[in-house]
C-alpha cells in the first residue's frame, strides 16, 4: 500500500499538476484543429508556422520580450502571407508554407548568430519543456485554449461544409475565404501553444497524429473528433508520467506515445479488414 502511495507521490509537485493541466487543454486543441487540417490536406502548415515561431522567440529573446508575445501575432501574420501567397501569386499550399516557414527559420538562425546570449534558452523552445512551464504560462494556455475551442464551436458547421464541400459551401452562402483565414488564424495561435508542450521540432506531430490515429477508426466526423481528442489528451498524461519516472524528454516522449497509438489503431484495421 505504502509504494503505491508513493508511485502517485509525484502528482503532488506543483510542475507536474502544471504540465497535465497545460497539456491537456493544449492536446485537445491540437486534436480538433488537427483533423481540419488533415481532412483539408493542410497539415504541414503547422510545421511550417512552427518554422516561423522559432524566428518569432529568437526575435522576442533579442530584445528581451516575453517570447509568446512576440510569437502570437508574428505567426498569426504568417499565416495571413501564406494564405494571400497562395491567392495572389498563384502557387500551391505547400510551396507559400515552405517560402515563409525557410523566412522565418532563416531570421532565427540569424538572430542567434547576432546574440550568444539566449541559445541555450532558444534550445529549450526547439524541443519543448512542459515539465518546466510556468504559471503565468499555464494561465496563457488554458486562457488561449478556452477562446479558439469557443471559436472553433461558434463556426463549427462552415468549418465542416469547407472542409468536405468547398465548392458547395460558397453555393451555400458560406464566406469560404474567410474561414480559411480563420482556421489558418487558429493553427497560428495553436502551435505557439504547442511549442511550450512539445517544442517547435514536433509541434506538426501533436497536430498530425491524433488525428490520422482517429481517423483509421471513426466512421463519422464527430465520433473522429472525440477519438482525436482522447488520444492526444492521453499521451500527453502518458508522455508526462512515462518522461518523469524514466528521466526521458517530455516532449518527444509524448509524441512516441500518439504514434504508438497510431501504429496500435492500424493495426486495429488490418485486423478488423
Amino acid at each position: 500500500m505504502s509504494s503505491t502511495l508513493g508511485m502517485f507521490h509525484f502528482l503532488s509537485y506543483g510542475f507536474i499538476q502544471r504540465a497535465y493541466l497545460a497539456g491537456s487543454f493544449i492536446a485537445a486543441l491540437c486534436a480538433m484543429l488537427g483533423l481540419f487540417l488533415v481532412l483539408r490536406k493542410l497539415s504541414l502548415i503547422g510545421d511550417g508556422l512552427s518554422h516561423v515561431s522559432f524566428g518569432a522567440i529568437a526575435l522576442g529573446l533579442f530584445f528581451g520580450f516575453y517570447p509568446f508575445y512576440v510569437a502570437i501575432p508574428v505567426v498569426l501574420i504568417a499565416s495571413y502571407f501564406i494564405l494571400k501567397l497562395t491567392e495572389k501569386a498563384k502557387m500551391y499550399g505547400d510551396a507559400a508554407i515552405g517560402i515563409v516557414s525557410s523566412v522565418g527559420i532563416a531570421s532565427g538562425v540569424i538572430l542567434a548568430s547576432l546574440s550568444k546570449g539566449f541559445n541555450v534558452d532558444l534550445f529549450s523552445y526547439l524541443f519543448g519543456n512542459i515539465l518546466a512551464i510556468s504559471g503565468r504560462e499555464v494561465y496563457l494556455s488554458i486562457g488561449l485554449s478556452l477562446a479558439v475551442l469557443l471559436i472553433i464551436v461558434v463556426f463549427y458547421n462552415d468549418l465542416f461544409s469547407t472542409t468536405f464541400d468547398q465548392e458547395y459551401a460558397k453555393l451555400t452562402g458560406v464566406k469560404t475565404a474567410r474561414v480559411d483565414l480563420l482556421l489558418t488564424s487558429l493553427t497560428a495561435v495553436t502551435v505557439v501553444l504547442a511549442i511550450k508542450v512539445v517544442g517547435i521540432m514536433l509541434v506538426s506531430a501533436l497536430l498530425i497524429l491524433p488525428a490520422v490515429t482517429a481517423l483509421q477508426l471513426a466512421k463519422g466526423f464527430r465520433t473522429a473528433m472525440v477519438l482525436s481528442v482522447l488520444t492526444a489528451v492521453i499521451s500527453v498524461f502518458m508522455g508526462i508520467t512515462i518522461s518523469f519516472f524514466m528521466d526521458l524528454p517530455a516532449g518527444a516522449t509524448i509524441v512516441l506515445c500518439n504514434a504508438a497509438f497510431f501504429a496500435a489503431a492500424l493495426l486495429f484495421k488490418m485486423v478488423r479488414k
